[in-house]
């Protein structure tokens, strides 16, 4: 007996789209059946007839809120319960967030990449994992935890290459010695950085970036406060353009040098994917992640009432960038389209006025799925086969799910969505699920998700929500050889 039988939907599978019939027993999908087979008795059957059924979607940017967590900007930032639940109402089945794992301070890695997990067990509508956050002067026994972390199933590490923002006290009065800010950052050096990558390369890692120039950064800090450019909208002259090009080209060196595989997070600039992309053609296993946030809106949007709602780091650039991330999603150049998820309050998102104090993350978890499908395939004419890929396909090879995750396939976890491309309407907060705002309301949508679910359990149906906080499961990965030896996607 079958557990659950979708039929009649327009299926996109890695072979192609279809009219097959999805067969589900348990957790898995066992087989794709064309409409005229006979499927054995069932104890669900969810009709899909003029839909399209894609992999559930896999957010591979989420900063998860923990109360007992410091975070740097937001002590109300929503945690795993309040976040994979708006994920779910979206169409994603799987999130992955950021664990501290290495430090000055911290050097049993596994073990603190243990604890953060256990945060979400219990938690969490969705399926959930972390990636590795090395972070600061980290001491030769976390480096060599990397092997371990690996193998317990975590293979992907973030590395921040700059410094936190600066307060205007922390800026050199011109005459006056530079001071160390008193913070402390989670920048790693560039030394640090081939080291871990060594390690990535010897082990089955992959190297997650957050690639800004330092220097250039600092420097551009200076010079606002100086030239009295320390409004918020002012930002993308302090995030700049070079410095994310500068930035992206000095770590592919260096992972070229190391032989790892690597991927830029949050890409905001037509210099980073065109770095990307010329790494790419080289043969280097070099990926592109970008924010839903930059493909929708630009810095012009800052100098709106409620600005600060349109950032997240490094910041919103200009409308040739935009089209360029669009551009890199359609064609290749960038993998998957994230969002940087944080879930604050219109008030907390707002509370920065300054380029020192701006907001980062934003609140685009739930609206991932429905506006890329109607800004990519509706809008540009985005194949569903490519639609599939960067909200789900190629972040799941990407970080190691695949095929487990990430596919309409015979042995795949039965992680489904279906788009209802008949639903058209102007998004308000009514259709929403999480905190009291969102950049997107008051955008007209051509087709959204409608029925989810996660390894065979339906969790959303026709606007009724289903789930519960037990059904989430940590999902150990180990990332296919074939991504870290070459641009494989």
């Amino acid at each position: 007996m079958l557990d659950l039988v979708i039929k009649g939907g327009r299926v996109v599978t890695p072979a192609g789209v279809g009219e097959w019939d999805i067969w589900v027993q348990g957790e898995r999908i066992v087989a794709l059946a064309m409409p005229e087979a006979s499927a054995p008795e069932t104890r669900k059957t969810l009709d899909a007839t003029g839909k399209i059924v894609v992999p559930g979607g896999i957010e591979a940017h989420a900063h998860i809120g923990f109360p007992h967590i410091p975070n740097t900007w937001f002590a109300e930032n929503a945690g795993p319960e309040e976040q994979s639940r708006a994920a779910i109402w979206g169409g994603t089945t799987t999130i992955v967030d950021f664990a501290t794992a290495a430090t000055p301070e911290q050097s049993d890695v596994v073990r603190a990449v243990q604890d953060h997990m256990a945060n979400f067990q219990g938690q969490t509508y969705t399926d959930y994992s972390a990636h590795c956050n090395y972070r600061g002067a980290v001491t030769p026994e976390g480096m060599a935890g990397i092997k371990d972390l690996i193998s317990d199933g975590f293979p992907s590490f973030k590395l921040f290459i700059l410094s936190p923002p600066l307060r205007q006290e922390d800026i050199p009065v011109r005459g006056q010695a530079p001071q160390t800010p008193v913070r402390p950052g989670p920048m790693i050096d560039m030394g640090r950085v081939s080291e871990v990558m060594e390690q990535l390369a010897k082990h089955g890692g992959v190297a997650a970036i957050h690639a800004e120039d330092d220097e250039i950064v600092r420097y551009n800090y200076e010079m606002a406060r100086e030239r009295g450019l320390w409004d918020f909208h002012n930002i993308p002259r302090i995030r700049s353009k070079l410095s994310e090009d500068i930035s992206v080209r000095r770590v592919i060196r260096v992972a070229e040098h190391a032989g790892a595989a690597m991927y830029i997070v949050h890409t905001s600039a037509k210099e980073g994917v065109d770095a990307i992309a010329e790494a790419r053609k080289r043969g280097l296993p070099v990926y592109g992640e970008t924010i839903l946030l930059y493909c929708s809106f630009t810095s012009e949007n800052y100098k709106e009432s409620g600005g600060p709602i349109y950032h997240t780091y490094p910041s919103q650039k200009y409308e040739e960038d935009r089209l360029r991330l669009w551009d890199g999603l359609l064609n290749g150049d960038l993998a998957f389209v994230a969002t940087d998820s944080i879930a604050t309050t219109y008030e907390g998102k707002t509370a920065g006025k300054t380029v020192a104090d701006a907001q980062g993350g934003n609140i685009g978890i739930e609206i991932r799925m429905g506006v890329t499908y109607t800004e990519g395939v509706v809008k540009q004419g985005m194949s569903l086969e490519r639609y599939a890929e960067i909200t789900s396909t190629n972040a799941a090879k990407l970080l190691g799910f695949y095929p487990r995750k990430g596919a309409i396939a015979a042995g795949s976890d039965a992680d489904i969505t279906i788009i209802d491309p008949s639903v058209k309407k102007r998004l308000s907060m009514d259709d929403l699920h999480l905190k009291d705002y969102n950049p997107w309301v008051g955008w007209e949508v051509a087709g959204w998700p409608t029925t989810v679910v996660l390894r065979g359990k339906v969790m959303l149906e026709d606007g009724r929500f289903l789930g519960n906080t037990a059904d989430g499961k940590l999902i150990p990965r180990k990332i296919d050889p074939s991504v870290l030896t070459g641009p494989a996607f």
